[in-house]
């Protein structure tokens, strides 16, 4: 699987050796928050999240990426295409180290995937959602063009779907 560059970072699909690195951000304070419901996730579950997203590449061309600053190889945050709810519903996913947040990183990230979805994959409608009280989220799917599709209470959560549309992009 190819590299996409940004501005300001290179993504690259999330594979084994990332465990460490990718369980510590996910269980950061503030990024696990929304991300898993402020639960401190087991490594096994960073893992296994790991192990079907290198699954999801392999039969579908999509899954978790990682961003890596440029210049160097820190990780600072991921993005990709994952499959939430039950019955399964792909969706845009993004996050950034709650050390770089407030640049416009996310957005950077979140427009990276919806240009890949549409160019590359072929996606004719890409979804995201975030919990109503996560407004930065909100706005960085606003910021991509992203419009508001509905409000729901999914899961016990009320939550904010954004949709785009490849005649939109």
């Amino acid at each position: 699987m190819h590299e996409i560059e940004t501005p300001r970072t290179r993504l690259r699909p999330v594979r084994g050796s990332d465990l460490q690195t990718l369980h510590r951000l996910w269980t950061h304070p503030d990024v696990r928050r929304y991300l898993w419901d402020d639960e401190v996730i087991p490594i096994e579950l960073t893992a296994s999240v790991i192990e079907r997203s290198e699954a999801q590449f392999a039969a579908q061309r999509h899954g978790l990426w990682l961003a890596q600053e440029k210049p160097g190889d820190a990780i600072i945050g991921f993005c990709g295409f994952w499959y939430f709810r039950d019955p399964p519903e792909l969706e845009l996913l993004y996050g950034v180290d709650a050390d770089h947040w407030g640049r416009g990183l996310a957005t950077e990230l979140a427009q990276a995937m919806l240009r890949h979805g549409f160019e590359a994959l072929g996606f004719e409608r890409i979804t995201g959602s975030t919990d109503f009280p996560n407004l930065a989220s909100a706005r960085v799917m606003e910021k991509t063009g992203m419009r508001l599709d509905r409000r729901v209470l999914r899961d016990g959560k009320d939550t904010v779907f954004f949709v785009a549309t490849k005649c939109e992009d």
